[in-house]
C-alpha cells in the first residue's frame, strides 16, 4: 500500500475519478389494461424520461436493480436471469453527473405501479413497444438521451422487434 494513504478505500477517496456503477431495469408489465414497458419521468435533473435505476448501493447489483425498481415504480420485480445482465454501458459521457457504468436487467413487474414519493421518480408509465421505437428518436424526450437510447436499442434488437 502507498504510504500516502492508510487503506485501500481512502486511497479511492482521494483519487478515484470512476466509473461509478449504477443499475438500470427494463420492466415488463400489465396492469390490466396495457401491456408494456415501464419508464419514469424523472424528478430531478437531468429531466426526462429514463428506464427505473440508481447508483449501486452494498448490495448485489441484481438485487439493486430490484430495489430501485421498487422505490421509483413500487412494481415487485422478478429478474429473468441475475448472472446475465441484458448490457454493460461505460462511456464516460452517458451521464452529465459523474462517470458511470450501468448494468441493465430485464425482467416483470407485479403490484400497483406508484413511485414512492420520497424517490426520484416523478411519475412512473407504462409505454408499448411501438411507443418506445417512435421515442427512440426523440433525445430531448430522455433524461440521458445517448445512455437509455443505448439500452432501448439492445432491448429491441434482443426481442426482435422490428417496426410495426
Amino acid at each position: 500500500m502507498n504510504p500516502k494513504y492508510g487503506s485501500f478505500k481512502e486511497r479511492l477517496k482521494d483519487k478515484y475519478e470512476g466509473p461509478y456503477s449504477a443499475t438500470d431495469i427494463i420492466i415488463r408489465y400489465n396492469d390490466g389494461q396495457k401491456d408494456g414497458i415501464v419508464l419514469i419521468e424523472r424528478k430531478y435533473p437531468p429531466f426526462g424520461l429514463a428506464w427505473p435505476g440508481g447508483i449501486a448501493e452494498k448490495m448485489h447489483l441484481y438485487e439493486n436493480a430490484i430495489k430501485e425498481a421498487k422505490e421509483e415504480t413500487g412494481l415487485d420485480v422478478i429478474l429473468d436471469n441475475i448472472n446475465c445482465p441484458l448490457c454493460v454501458l461505460s462511456d464516460p459521457q452517458q451521464d452529465p453527473r459523474a462517470f458511470i457504468s450501468s448494468t441493465t436487467y430485464t425482467g416483470v413487474g407485479y403490484g400497483i405501479l406508484k413511485p414512492h414519493q420520497d424517490e426520484d421518480a416523478k411519475s412512473a408509465r407504462i409505454f408499448t413497444l411501438d411507443k418506445l421505437a417512435q421515442l427512440y428518436s426523440q433525445e430531448k424526450q430522455w433524461a440521458f438521451p445517448n445512455h437509455h437510447r443505448n439500452i432501448l436499442e439492445i432491448y429491441l434488437e434482443k426481442v426482435g422487434y422490428n417496426g410495426r
